[in-house]
């Protein structure tokens, strides 16, 4: 249900944020390098891409489908702007992001009217989102356009992040066996990027998954070659194992790591998170709803239709969903308590984590993608948070995030150099 009064408030938030954008714009014209700018076979290959960073859908028992509920929280962001945050210190975004991985295919496997994402893109900026992300594997390529297309009329006022890493024949769009980072190929991919989105430049570049056959440093020569160019500014990796992360942080600064985080998945917090601060790199979350588990779309009456990944997700199978459901419930007595919505109580939590930390979540509905910016409003307060924390801890999710075969691309380090 849409919170108008949380919408009514974020209001003068947007308006004072493209105020400043608009300033930063036309101070940034006079900066050149500113302007510038599988082994996975069948069916769970589609499954496996279509997973990889920015999915956030959430799918209900009918065809009526909260997918992708973007929650588009503007939390106070210490010493920076309010709704904005840094990621490795110097890359400045909002404080959540627009992923549109699902924009071209969904999990159902139907085709979203693209005219409506392209709405859905231009509202979100008009809201104060200035982070789009995106990746050559969704679609193939078809995410590219879609984003490059939407975001034309304002360019130069967002941060476009995509992603390079799966062997993908740029010529056919045709998904082969395994990744591919080969320097070469990393270029080759840029060059086909730059056209789809439009762009002189990748604001933000990921490594999608790490190519167990390519030292991380050759890859990170590939990429200091193109930011030389100014074809790249910024550049990151996406759940790459954490000595892979030292080795390319000590080359080039790396300016963030992109993760599945969320409540139904904390695995970062481990090593990934620590490492981020102990470093001074951003960190980005995909799927911060969990799929949409989190939104309270699934119950354990769901199902999932035929090529749903989540079908196979056994955190989702009818034995342990009884169990994290819990979870849920959690969510839902917060909304209550707040006025909220479990989703926004979800990214509230993402956000108080840590002032470095941006979610990704995507929608292929305007009107949850509208009612999602509410979560701006929500505050936790310390005490709140306490409470919330030790409430949380009791209970224990059951399940793997992702198939195995998924997961063997994920934690992965780089060979070494000669």
């Amino acid at each position: 249900m849409r919170n108008t009064k949380v919408l009514n408030k974020h209001s003068s938030q947007i308006n004072a944020l493209h105020l400043t954008n608009m300033k930063k714009s036309e101070n940034q014209k006079s900066d050149p390098g500113l302007n510038r700018r599988s082994v996975l076979k069948g069916g769970l290959v589609l499954a496996g891409a279509s997973l990889l960073p920015g999915i956030s859908r959430a799918v209900q028992k009918n065809s009526d489908t909260r997918e992708d509920s973007l929650q588009e929280e503007i939390p106070n962001a210490g010493e920076h702007l309010p709704g904005r945050r840094k990621l490795g210190g110097t890359l400045e975004v909002s404080s959540i992001g627009l992923g549109v991985q699902n924009m071209a295919r969904t999990y159902h496997t139907t085709i979203p009217t693209r005219s409506e994402m392209i709405k859905i893109i231009r509202k979100a900026f008009d809201h104060g989102v200035t982070l789009f992300d995106t990746a050559e594997a969704y679609g193939p390529f078809e995410c590219e356009r879609i984003l490059g297309e939407s975001v034309a009329p304002f360019r130069d006022k967002i941060v476009i992040e995509t992603k390079y890493g799966w062997n993908i024949d740029q010529k056919t769009g045709q998904r082969l066996p395994g990744l591919n980072s080969r320097p070469e190929h990393i270029k080759e991919v840029v060059e086909g990027m730059l056209k789809r989105l439009r762009t002189d430049r990748i604001d933000l570049l990921y490594q999608h998954r790490v190519d167990p056959a390519v030292p991380i440093e050759d890859v990170v020569g590939a990429i200091k070659d193109l930011i030389s160019q100014g074809k790249v500014l910024h550049y990151g990796l996406s759940e790459p194992g954490p000595q892979t992360v030292r080795r390319a942080h000590a080359i080039l600064p790396v300016t963030a790591i992109q993760n599945e985080y969320s409540l139904l998945w904390r695995g970062p917090e481990e090593i990934i998170l620590p490492l981020c601060q102990e470093l001074g790199i951003g960190f980005v979350c995909w799927s911060p709803l969990g799929v949409g588990f989190l939104t309270g779309a699934i119950d354990d009456n769901t199902r999932f239709a035929a090529g749903d990944i989540r079908g196979v997700e056994s955190r989702f199978s009818p034995e342990n969903l009884p169990n994290n459901l819990a979870l849920v419930k959690l969510l839902k007595s917060w909304a209550a308590r707040k006025q909220a919505t479990p989703g926004q109580i979800s990214l509230a939590w993402l956000l108080a984590q840590k002032p470095w930390i941006v979610p990704i979540p995507g929608s292929t509905q305007m009107a949850h993608m509208e009612e999602n910016i509410g979560a701006s409003e929500v505050k936790l307060s310390t005490d709140e948070l306490q409470q919330f924390n030790q409430e949380l801890s009791a209970i224990s999710i059951r399940g793997m995030r992702l198939p195995q075969a998924v997961l063997d691309f994920s934690n992965v380090e780089a060979p070494g150099k000669g």
